[in-house]
């Protein structure tokens, strides 16, 4: 179980799991809260303290997404895994790495090799560890095997890069308990 999958705890709701360190938790949920966001659990486990909440917020119509820099602008570090970026068009997953306010790495699911931000290579480690950047990372089957289907054997692809980023961070591992702090 990865905490994308802790996502379908929140049935109806399209939401972001936030990690934070070198802030508390009342200053993440605070800081969701000066942004429109309220969250939906939160907790604390080893080092990191953790939140979901609404990717959006329906009720007033704020559909922007969340600035992160405001949370770490004085210090600290957050990680967003944003479980649904646009359900309605099946985009996959994306993750944010952010220190001191700034955007340190960012990358989406479906495209691990474009990442973006002031250091882009931040994870390269991680992920070529995983197999999911480098010269092994694309099957090529398909090209010598027109019955090869590739989806077949990376069915497990999100979940390794789940794996890398927890590598990556430190993260606790899930599921995170939402009676922790279900609200």
């Amino acid at each position: 179980m990865t905490w994308i999958d802790s996502a379908c705890e929140f049935p109806g709701h399209e939401v972001n799991l936030v990690f934070a360190r070198g802030l508390s938790r009342s200053a993440l949920v605070s800081g969701l809260r000066e942004q429109q966001r309220e969250a939906l659990a939160e907790g604390e486990a080893g080092d990191w303290t953790w939140a979901v909440h609404e990717m959006a917020n329906w009720e007033i119509e704020d559909y922007d997404n969340i600035d992160y820099t405001r949370l770490c602008a004085s210090g600290g570090e957050i990680v967003v895994i944003v479980t649904e970026p646009c359900s309605a068009k099946a985009h996959g997953p994306d993750f944010t790495y952010l220190r001191d306010g700034k955007w340190i790495v960012h990358f989406s699911f479906e495209d691990v090799e474009q990442r973006v931000g002031d250091n882009p290579d931040h994870m390269s480690a991680e992920l070529l560890a995983a197999n999911l950047i480098g010269p092994d990372a694309e099957c090529l089957a398909w090209e010598t095997d027109p019955a090869h289907d590739c989806d077949e054997h990376d069915a497990d692809k999100e979940d390794r890069i789940v794996r890398a980023i927890a590598a990556c961070f430190g993260l606790p591992s899930p599921p995170l308990a939402r009676e922790v702090a279900a609200l």
